[in-house]
């Protein structure tokens, strides 16, 4: 039972990380991380290829990981967003245009707040 306890109490003092909000035409608010653990940028730099996955497969999946890992929130139609399955799901019923301003946001973002994954 201490054990429990101990781990509950580690995952209550992690240190906030620095978030930053980008808000789209229609008011929708995504919120991000500012940084990323040095082996978390080195996986997503790797990606997820296999000798099975095509190009699209692996550049999809690389998408996808980098939306897991930076978004914290995603406020759609005044609706907050904040379970990370949930963010993923509607990640991926986003319409193109939609996905397509997360991707180059997300693009941005990282430019500026996390040079090391090379975007």
């Amino acid at each position: 039972m201490a054990s429990k306890r101990r781990k509950k109490d580690r995952r209550r003092t992690r240190k906030e990380v620095p978030t930053s909000s980008y808000r789209d035409s229609e008011g929708n608010v995504l919120v991000l991380r500012c940084e990323l653990s040095p082996a978390t940028i080195e996986k997503v730099r790797e990606g997820a290829a296999t000798d099975a996955a095509d190009v699209e497969d692996v550049w999809q999946r690389r998408e996808e990981m980098l939306f897991e890992r930076l978004a914290v929130s995603w406020e759609i139609a005044g609706l907050p967003l904040d379970d990370q399955k949930m963010l993923l799901g509607r990640y991926r019923m986003a319409d193109p245009e939609t996905r397509r301003w997360v991707r180059e946001t997300i693009t941005a973002h990282a430019r500026e707040h996390i040079p090391g994954l090379g975007l």
